[in-house]
């Protein structure tokens, strides 16, 4: 009997793609980048303890916020090992992204806001676009188009 509920501990890829609403191809490719971990069966068959639904609930969250995966595996690196994330976890892997994320905001509002002045374009380095290149700062590296992310003061 006990073999049974540590088998109920752990679900297979069907059952953690179903109950996360994303295809078994991506919970593959998740356990790929080292977001996930499985172990196998006997059978050679994946099984995933059941607090890999946190993990990929807070990976949807992220991803949703516009958090690349490379960073949401760096947050996961630093959580303990082998357990599955907490709301104490949470709230420092939210806060973390929150500062970034409101940065983001910030910048698209900024590129919405100036929008108008410089639809369709596509010199990059006139000297009046604020968008891509403000203060004309690429003209130092020649002609032709450049692609600039300023970095705000």
């Amino acid at each position: 009997m006990a073999e049974k509920g540590v088998l109920q501990r752990y679900l297979s890829v069907g059952e953690v793609a179903r109950r996360c609403g994303i295809a078994v191809s991506a919970v593959h490719f998740y356990e790929r980048k080292g977001l996930i971990s499985s172990i196998r069966t006997d059978g050679n068959q994946r099984r995933f303890h059941r607090g890999v639904l946190r993990k990929l609930a807070i990976i949807k969250v992220a991803q949703k916020t516009g958090i690349p995966l490379s960073e949401i595996g760096d947050a996961f690196e630093k959580l303990p090992p082998n357990t599955v994330p907490t709301a104490k976890d949470w709230e420092k892997l939210s806060s973390q992204w929150r500062d970034d994320l409101n940065d983001r905001i910030e910048q698209l509002t900024r590129l919405r806001d100036q929008l108008g002045q410089c639809i369709g374009c596509g010199c990059l380095s006139i000297s009046d676009c604020p968008l891509r290149n403000p203060y004309d700062e690429l003209a130092g590296d020649g002609p032709g188009a450049r692609l600039l992310e300023v970095e705000e003061e």
